[in-house]
């Protein structure tokens, strides 16, 4: 007879429940037992689904306690597939079991469920409905009379486990819960469920046609077992009480073993392109993977197996772009983990972090999954390396999330990236799209030659994690940079760019000096220096300290996290030996990342006595990679005093860091200390010269690295500005003052202060002074003056005839050193005054006579300014000077010639007097006559 279940009669029912159980027994309250099967355990395989659980009863048959909500987990990689069958409306499925009137074919089970109240009893075939969703939380829903009252179960992924998670939220109070057998239908459509096809009205009434129904759907699978056969999944069961709604009871069970995963395929297909096909170029990346998925389109096939590992090996060449770290941000893990499934944009990780774009199809999604992929924070992240992914996927009206994290890893030599995402979710995917951002500040660069450049991608099945496959992908770099020819021979062109200069160019006064060295895209890598300033451009070394070597090695020692912020906030050199500031521009196009370092004098290096070292906290966005330390050696030219940058005696400039290359564009110098560099006091037309040494097709090898010559024009100004009078103080002294005598010589020149530079000096001493060839004991040749050390260090001592002191304002101590003859092209030697100290110097001058007199000739000193030079030269038996007459008589009369140049084109001559020293009483005696 069929049962009354109109509302009138549910009400008398309601009225006739029994009292609820006692207070003291509610604790009582339990899962009794619980038990699951599958009807066929092949992995991939679409079996029947039976859960079965029962609630704990007292001695009367009933529950301790109304069950209020229940929640079903089954293990990742179970799969339902909710658009496999049609869906029933809300209205549709109505309000109690003879208003519904949802299709037929939208069937996807059966449940028996055991109640007791109003009604009590056992009702068997309820039948289960594929519903359409109503929540934004629902991945899907299910519907069912459990006798006279509707329930409903939504299904949501667990965005951390990645389960889904079946619920049913507050039941029915009418009726208590003891008993349920739920049953899905692995292949809705298959005949062996024609007898379960039953309506909720002919479920409650026991009446269902013999033979149930026959359905109209296909064969497409509504479950699929996972793919993967590890031990131990299980399924939970979890409930509470309207009693005590914050007391859960759970109970774990296992979930059948699955097997035969070597029967399941595993056939991935890939694509990836840059967005360029330029060379040396900012470009993103689309990637696309494709899964198949006939397997859950048809009951007869296996879902092929899901991927559980990829890793992705671009070619060498595609590389971290440098110039994506400006403004980037970075998403950290506590960002991440404010990632919901409808969380708005910055609400979980910035939108300043995205570099990309992700879409995915699933075949148990009725629309597309779509979602970002971000920066995760340099070594705050699940690797602890300085590069790492995040991709989040979402369907917010599904309430879908899915969180993955991967690892990039750099070659350290190369550069070459590999790209690695494990333990990916055992979820559905048919097809997955990966678009890298492109422009400026894309993060990527293309390789620097035209060609064909294959990745590799290698993925690891679920099914058989000891196994994997790989997939080559080709792609073409068809020109150079911006659609320019490809470098012809494969070797990329070198052509860097060059300005040096003052900022003020006014004539002996202090400026800053700039320096700058470019390079193209495309061009090679710049890998090493050179520079010689122009004469008389140098620098003040009085007052200033020298970097200390250990203080350079704990500057290198500051590597890796947090490296560059520590040089940033204490800086390794002392103040006292800053220089400037070095500015570095990297990556490509027309947007660079520009890192921003301090230049500081340092002692001896390679063989030169001085040197500088730029530290460059290489810190530039989020990233954080340590220091870039260049130590560049100086030396002073002997001849001239210029100041040289000796390139094959410094620091490569680093074309790499952390994996990084750092495609170097602008290397900016600025060498701004306060009164430090000064202007030459000449104001002829001079060059800054330099060489670049290009790093060839293989940056990583010197073998092939090629120089090349540049200049930069330099010409300082208002020389005529400068005052020139400079002074010169001559005297004979010892016990040679008579006639035949050989005295000792003392030179003393002083400039005057802010006045050009001495470039000439033609000095002719007085007729009573006469060079005695017979004194000339030892040459030193030019051979031996250039060996060992240079400077006159291997002359022989016989060819000393004198020493020599220097004052300048350049430096905090004097350069002292001795007066060599040496061989020369003329009929007498040379005078070279070779002079030591922080640097060395050399000043050489032609000895000839003229009128029967002695006459030196300076030309061509170093544009380099002065306080004092003192030379002394030797007298007696090793003088080279004899009187021709008493000095001492008439002394007035013995007057030297001196004509001086300076650097601005100023001339100055003097005659000054020769003074004798040690003419006592009896030789004023003699006035008069003629002392012999």
């Amino acid at each position: 007879m069929k049962r009354a279940t109109s509302i009138a009669t549910i009400l008398i029912a309601l009225a006739a429940l029994p009292p609820a159980a006692g207070a003291a027994e509610f604790d009582k309250y339990a899962i009794a037992d619980a038990s699951v099967s599958l009807s066929d355990t092949q992995a991939g395989a679409h079996p029947d689904l039976t859960l079965v659980f029962d609630l704990s009863e007292n001695a009367a048959g009933e529950p301790y306690a109304k069950a209020r909500d229940v929640e079903l987990r089954t293990p990742a990689g179970f799969i339902g597939n909710p658009t496999a069958v049609p869906e029933c409306t809300a209205l549709q499925f109505g309000a109690i079991p003879d208003d519904n009137e949802c299709p037929q074919d939208s069937q996807i089970g059966s449940i028996d469920i055991k109640v007791v109240g109003a009604p009590s009893g056992t009702f068997a075939d309820e039948p289960i409905y594929n519903m359409a969703p109503l929540g934004s939380q629902e991945a899907a829903r299910f519907g069912f009379f459990a006798a006279l009252y509707p329930v409903f179960v939504n299904v949501r992924l667990d965005p951390e486990t990645h389960e889904l998670v079946e619920s049913v939220e507050a039941a029915p109070t009418a009726s208590a819960l003891v008993r349920s057998t739920i049953r899905v239908w692995g292949v809705p459509g298959d005949s062996s469920h024609d007898p379960e096809r039953i309506t909720p009205e002919e479920a409650v009434s026991e009446e269902a046609p013999p033979g149930g129904r026959e359905s109209g759907l296909p064969d497409t699978p509504f479950l699929t077992n996972p793919t993967s056969c590890e031990a131990g999944r299980q399924v939970s069961i979890l409930t509470d009480s309207y009693q005590e709604p914050s007391v859960p009871r759970i109970a774990v069970v296992p979930f059948p073993q699955i097997s035969g995963c070597g029967l399941v395929g595993f056939n991935p297909a890939t694509s990836l392109k840059p967005t360029t096909t330029q060379a040396s170029s900012a470009t993103g990346l689309d990637y696309e993977l494709s899964l198949p998925a006939k397997g859950l389109e048809h009951a007869n096939l296996l879902y092929d197996s899901e991927l559980e590992r990829a890793q992705v090996t671009l070619p060498e060449g595609l590389t971290v772009n440098p110039s994506e770290a400006s403004g980037l941000g970075v998403c950290s893990q506590a960002d991440l983990a404010r990632e919901t499934y409808d969380s708005a944009p910055n609400v979980g990780c910035p939108e300043s972090s995205k570099i990309g774009n992700l879409s995915a199809t699933s075949p148990v999604l009725d629309r597309s999954v779509e979602g970002s992929l971000y920066l995760a924070k340099p070594y705050e992240n699940p690797f602890g390396s300085l590069l790492a992914l995040y991709m989040v996927m979402k369907v917010p009206d599904r309430g879908v999330l899915v969180k993955l994290s991967g690892e990039v890893r750099p070659d350290p030599a190369s550069g070459q990236l590999l790209v690695t995402f494990d333990d990916v979710p055992q979820l559905p995917v048919a097809d997955f799209h990966l678009h890298f951002r492109e422009g400026s500040r894309a993060p990527l660069i293309t390789p620097r030659t035209c060609g064909s450049y294959t990745t590799a991608s290698t993925f690891t099945p679920w099914a058989s994690p000891a196994s994997s496959l790989t997939r080559l992908n080709a792609f073409q770099v068809e020109s150079g940079p911006d659609h320019g020819p490809c470098p012809a021979g494969g070797t990329p062109p070198f052509e860097p760019g060059f300005q040096a200069g003052t900022e003020s160019n006014a004539a002996g006064s202090f400026s800053p000096v700039d320096m700058r060295l470019t390079r193209r895209d495309g061009d090679q890598d710049i890998t090493r220096f050179s520079a010689t300033l122009p004469e008389g451009l140098a620098g003040v070394l009085a007052g200033l300290t020298q970097c200390p070597d250990s203080a350079i090695a704990q500057a290198r020692g500051r590597t890796g996290q947090n490296g560059g912020h520590e040089e940033l906030a204490n800086p390794s050199c002392p103040a006292s030996s800053e220089l400037g500031h070095v500015l570095a521009g990297a990556g490509v196009g027309d947007v660079l990342t520009w890192a921003e370092g301090k230049i500081y004098l340092a002692g001896p290096y390679n063989g030169a006595p001085l040197s500088v070292v730029a530290i460059v906290p290489a810190v530039a966005g989020p990233f954080d990679v340590g220091t870039v330390v260049t130590r560049e050696a100086l030396r002073v030219d002997p001849r001239t005093a210029q100041v040289e940058v000796d390139g094959s005696a410094s620091d490569p400039i680093p074309h790499i860091l952390a994996g990084i290359p750092l495609t170097v564009r602008d290397l900016r110098v600025h060498v701004d200390r306060p009164r430090f560099t000064y202007n030459p006091t000449s104001c002829e037309p001079l060059s800054v010269e330099a060489t670049a040494w290009g790093g060839g097709s293989n940056v990583f090898s010197s073998l092939d690295d090629s120089p090349h010559g540049l200049s930069e024009r330099f010409q300082a100004a208002d020389c005529a500005a400068l005052g020139f009078k400079p002074r010169l103080g001559l005297t004979l002294k010892g016990g040679g003052t008579r006639r035949g005598g050989h005295p000792a010589l003392t030179g003393v020149y002083r400039p005057r202060k802010g006045n050009a530079n001495l470039k000439k000096l033609v000095l002719r001493l007085p007729h009573s002074a006469f060079l005695d060839q017979a004194h000339i004991r030892t040459i030193c040749t030019r051979v031996q003056f250039a060996a060992g050390a240079g400077n006159g260090a291997d002359c022989p001592k016989g060819a000393v005839y004198g020493h020599v002191t220097v004052f300048t304002p350049v430096l905090d101590e004097p350069l002292k050193g001795s007066v060599y003859l040496r061989s020369s092209n003329h009929n007498l030697p040379d005078f070279v005054a070779a002079v030591h100290g922080l640097v060395d110097i050399e000043v050489v001058a032609r000895i000839d006579s003229v009128h029967g007199g002695i006459r030196a000739t300076f030309t061509n000193l170093p544009d380099a300014p002065l306080s004092k030079v003192v030379v002394r030269m030797q007298g007696g038996k090793k003088g080279l000077i004899i009187n021709s007459k008493n000095l001492c008589f008439k002394a007035k009369r013995n007057r030297a010639n001196a004509a001086f140049e300076g650097h601005n084109g100023r001339r100055h001559a003097i005659k000054p007097v020769v003074r004798a020293v040690g003419c006592g009483k009896a030789h004023r005696r003699h006035r008069g006559r003629v002392p012999r």
